[in-house]
């Protein structure tokens, strides 16, 4: 068996070692760019119609807003997060699936929020109902929803493997994925319907 040399691998200069390294160098920095929320700000395209524009929410001035198109009603901050009236302070609470289901119950069983004992995490077509089409760098309406963080969970199980559940990554582009439930999210609380 010959052994590969730099520029004779597979008839390319540098070869397959270097196309690994390549190719490995540019996912990492695809994945940093992917991930980190400080590269890019929010961009809008007008000429896109908004899917969740501020006029469908009413803001019921206790932290939460009302979505007139679907009738449910979402915290307007990530679980961890506080709402002081003009934004969302703090810093967000990443759990595993099951840690969000248990971190829901604590909410009600300890008195709730604002008023309202029957918070749960959203099903992944709710999640989804509040991703802004028209936006980017997140894909959230940001006066709706602000200091959005990258993945959230749903309440939604992945039927094919029990060991995963669907979840929504508004930072960047928006898109869901199936994920291992091990892995850890946000959480954005909804409750109605």
């Amino acid at each position: 068996m010959s052994e590969c040399r730099f520029e004779d691998c597979d008839g390319r200069k540098g070869g397959r070692r270097l196309l690994q390294v390549s190719g490995v160098f540019y996912a990492f920095v695809a994945m940093f760019l992917w991930s980190c929320p400080a590269v890019a700000a929010q961009t809008c395209q007008s000429t896109i119609v908004a899917s969740t524009p501020t006029s469908d929410f009413t803001d019921n001035g206790d932290g939460t807003v009302t979505d007139s198109d679907t009738g449910l009603m979402w915290k307007r901050c990530s679980e961890g997060k506080v709402w002081d009236w003009a934004g969302c302070a703090g810093a967000a609470s990443p759990l595993t699936w099951l840690g969000a289901l248990e971190w829901v119950a604590q909410v009600n069983s300890t008195g709730g929020f604002a008023g309202y004992t029957d918070w749960r995490v959203p099903n992944v077509k709710e999640l989804n109902s509040i991703m802004e089409e028209q936006c980017n760098y997140p894909a959230l309406n940001t006066q709706v929803f602000p200091s959005p963080g990258d993945w959230y969970w749903s309440s939604s199980p992945f039927v094919a493997d029990a060991n995963q559940a669907w979840a929504t990554q508004f930072y960047n582009v928006g898109f869901i994925e199936v994920r291992p439930k091990l892995l850890y999210a946000n959480i954005r609380l909804v409750r109605g319907q």
